[in-house]
């Protein structure tokens, strides 16, 4: 099972309905408020690598609200 984060920015006023929208999503097993310069965390687990990253560009990246993401592959477990 490969494990991809993303960091996600939201457009003010955004934040719930992205949650909300995110969490809907295939493959996305948890999504997390935050504080800092991004508004959400989410995880995105898949099969293999790929998989996992065309979730991130074709389905979550892709959520009306988001202003910025950032991706985060995992390289070990733990």
């Amino acid at each position: 099972m490969e494990t991809v984060f993303l960091l996600v920015e939201t457009e003010v006023g955004e934040l719930e309905a992205v949650l909300e929208r995110i969490r809907a999503v295939p493959g996305v097993t948890e999504v997390q408020a935050v504080t800092g310069p991004f508004d959400l965390i989410v995880k995105v687990q898949a099969a293999h690598l790929n998989a996992a990253l065309d979730t991130v560009v074709h389905k979550i990246r892709r959520v009306p609200g988001i202003k910025a993401t950032e991706t985060l592959v995992t390289v070990a477990g733990g």
